[in-house]
């Protein structure tokens, strides 16, 4: 799942994303609204997480151009001002959740995962495909008794695929969903972790595979 921060408290910023990244989130960040807005509208993500007084432009009005957009990715705005008042002014843009700081990182991890879950249909804590686990709290993948442990790009793919199990997703969607917008890796990146997570498939004997079609990309199937 990818996230984008926006804070220009870079300090907090890199702590936020460093946090989520220990999570198996892949992040994004930026450091003034104006930014924020521009990713926003242009990229594909599960959560957003906006601090309210940023220059350039304010969260608030972040929020209320993304919104007047179409753009329904939940957003959980930071801010130093706790006032109902405040609060209000969020939620009647169009916030989903709203966090006071100072706060628990424990709290900011729990409030992104509970709206990355309500975005779309309920995700549980274990996906399962055929018979195969993935636990999305211990980045444990299991099958027929047997359980290994995914790295960081490896849970994203999977969680991915599981998620969108019966449809194709072309290797730039992957690229895009996975590594972000900006990154300087090349494509054949998708194909080398497409290639350790069949490895690991293999190890587990498990019923499942990652099917490859020309020009459409990778579809998680399960067998009979």
């Amino acid at each position: 799942m990818r996230i984008l921060v926006a804070d220009d408290e870079r300090d907090l910023a890199q702590a936020l994303e460093a946090m989520l990244k220990r999570e198996h989130y892949s992040v994004d960040v930026v450091y003034d609204g104006q930014d924020a807005l521009d990713y926003g509208l242009a990229e594909n993500y599960d959560c957003l997480v906006l601090d309210i007084m940023m220059p350039r432009r304010d969260g608030l009005e972040v929020l209320h151009q993304l919104r007047e957009k179409g753009v329904s990715t939940p957003v959980l705005l930071l801010t130093a001002k706790g006032e109902v008042s405040d609060r209000i002014r969020g939620l009647n843009a169009g916030t989903d959740d709203y966090l006071s700081k100072p706060f628990a990182m424990g709290e900011f991890v729990a409030r992104v995962r509970a709206l990355t879950r309500r975005s779309g249909a309920f995700t549980p804590d274990q996906l399962t495909v055929g018979d195969l686990t993935l636990d999305r709290t211990t980045f444990e993948l299991s099958a027929n008794g047997s359980s290994v442990r995914l790295g960081n790009r490896e849970y994203q793919l999977l969680e991915l695929l599981m998620r969108q199990q019966g449809r194709f997703l072309s290797t730039e969607e992957l690229m895009e969903r996975i590594w972000g917008y900006e990154s300087e890796a090349e494509l054949s990146v998708v194909w080398a972790y497409i290639s350790y997570l069949r490895r690991k498939l293999e190890s587990l004997h498990a019923n499942v595979r990652i099917a490859a079609s020309r020009g459409r990309g990778y579809m998680l199937e399960a067998g009979t």
